[in-house]
């Protein structure tokens, strides 16, 4: 005779057997959702396909808590399941084939898709895993309406459940200040603190350094790149921008935390102005170090708010600085000359005491110029993937604006023919460097030919752009996956100012 047990598994398996979709609920951070997918079962577990970048996929990472409701054809909210598990995707070659097969036992729909080698190639597919915790079967004509199956072997224990959500929680953080390219302002800060240590010791007055300036500056400097990602993530979203976007990649169109549901869009922003107050608070610290008040005159008091200004006014509405053609501006002043000139003029007080006839700002001033074009050609390629988005909702940015239109098509020729003329021109201005260090040594140093060996780099990214150019004004080519292949290019602009400025430091360094 069967158990009530057992009936129930019973019942349950005729529900799966019946039902070949879910609707599968996630939430993070108090943003829910909620999306129908085929499921195929693999033992107590379910499986289903999805796209890995689509916002269910984004939260499961986060919070891997899940609610699937199935509802065989003709029963809906009358008989069937409610199952809350946790989920995973799978990662397994093997289980992913066993997934896939499985998938496919269930429908074809997706097969398309499912074997797409760029798709696959480029991580955009994924098969996920949800392990039940409890299974309730509901029966509105039966005497017991609900009954519930418990699966304790798939249950986190508390403490493993918070040390996951808190590491989760924190890796958002990171990803939505975009923590890795904080290079931006890591390189100039660097490269104006070297010019500043050989200025003091050519003074006589090495001993002086002050390391507590040194890193305050630094963290003020990183604080006002984190201020500008997080305000310009927040603004993006309030025109729709990054909404529109459907090429997004790590490299452009936001960090996607807002558009993903993974943080919430008042957070982001209060965030982005909690960054900035802190810039605020460190620089009025070091400006009232510098000349006994908060708020005396000093460079450093109208370098600071410039640069402030520049990292809010970027986005932020009215003015909105990159939606009008002042976007690469802002972001050369910003984390070239503006970070460079900052630094070096905290860095060189005990020699300079605020007092402009004693401040040698040509030095760092003209170093700074290679790094403020690079960094600028970093947001320069990343709008290449933005252009569509960005033109829709009157983000003219030069991309935008050099960009010409045929046969419903952006044409990217003129913009691309910029880039590869500012990149031609910084390490151009490195030869002159060294040339002036030869000179006038005071103002430069002729180890910056150092600084040309990522030319080679640079000839590569020329290369590949012209390659995708080409592919990309083919009558007959696929552009919802050429976007994609400009990635390399992408990287290599990172790499360039990265590389470049690490180069340039190292030559004042041995300049000193």
């Amino acid at each position: 005779m069967n158990t009530s047990e057992e009936i129930l598994e019973q019942k349950i398996a005729a529900i799966l057997s019946e039902a070949d979709r879910m609707t599968l609920a996630t939430s993070v951070d108090g943003n829910s959702s909620a999306s129908s997918v085929f499921f195929a079962r693999d033992g107590e577990d379910l499986i289903f396909f999805t796209f890995n970048p689509t916002r269910k996929a984004e939260q499961i990472r986060v919070n891997p808590r899940v609610q699937a409701v199935i509802w065989p054809r003709g029963m809906e909210g009358i008989r069937g399941l409610q199952i809350e598990g946790l989920c995973f995707k799978i990662k397994d070659a093997q289980e992913i084939k066993k997934a896939h097969d499985l998938i496919l036992q269930t429908t074809t729909a997706f097969k398309e898709f499912m074997d797409d080698p760029f798709l696959i190639k480029n991580k955009v597919v994924g098969y996920y895993r949800i392990k039940p915790t409890l299974i309730k079967y509901v029966d509105f004509y039966a005497d017991e309406k609900f009954q519930f199956k418990e699966f304790p072997q798939n249950e986190w224990s508390a403490f493993k459940e918070a040390l996951h959500a808190a590491g989760k929680r924190a890796l958002l953080w990171i990803r939505a200040v975009r923590a890795p390219f904080f290079t931006a302002s890591i390189v100039p800060i660097l490269l104006g603190a070297v010019i500043a240590f050989g200025d003091l010791k050519h003074a006589g007055a090495a001993a002086l350094w002050n390391w507590k300036f040194f890193w305050l500056t630094l963290i003020g400097g990183i604080l006002a790149q984190a201020g500008t990602n997080l305000s310009n993530d927040y603004f993006d979203h309030t025109s729709r921008n990054d909404e529109y976007n459907k090429w997004f990649s790590p490299f452009n169109g936001g960090s996607r935390m807002i558009q993903a549901g993974l943080i919430r869009p008042y957070k982001i922003l209060l965030a982005a102005v909690l960054a900035f107050a802190t810039t605020l608070v460190i620089g009025f610290y070091l400006n009232a170090r510098i000349t006994g008040s908060v708020l005396g005159n000093s460079p450093l008091l109208w370098i600071g708010i410039l640069g402030v200004l520049l990292g809010m006014l970027y986005t932020w509405n009215p003015v909105r600085l990159g939606y009008h053609g002042l976007g690469e501006l802002s972001i050369a002043l910003g984390f070239g000359p503006i970070m460079v000139l900052g630094t070096h003029f905290v860095l060189t007080q005990p020699i300079v005491h605020n007092d402009l006839a004693n401040w040698h700002y040509m030095r760092p001033l003209l170093a700074s110029v290679p790094v403020a074009i690079l960094i600028m050609l970093v947001v320069w390629i990343n709008q290449f993937q933005d252009a569509p988005a960005d033109a829709r909702v009157g983000k003219n940015t030069w991309v935008v604006r050099l960009a010409k239109i045929q046969n419903n098509q952006i044409l990217y020729e003129g913009p691309f023919a910029y880039y590869v003329a500012f990149n031609v021109f910084s390490f151009a201005f490195i030869i002159f460097l060294a040339v002036l260090g030869v000179i006038r040594p005071e103002l430069s140093t002729p180890y910056v030919l150092i600084a040309l060996l990522p030319a080679a780099l640079l000839y590569k990214a020329v290369q590949w752009g012209r390659e995708w150019l080409k592919a990309w004004s083919a009558p007959d080519s696929d552009r919802s996956r050429l976007p994609y292949e400009l990635l390399k290019v992408n990287v290599s602009t990172i790499g360039l100012h990265f590389f470049t400025g690490i180069l340039l430091i190292f030559a004042f360094w041995l300049g000193s």
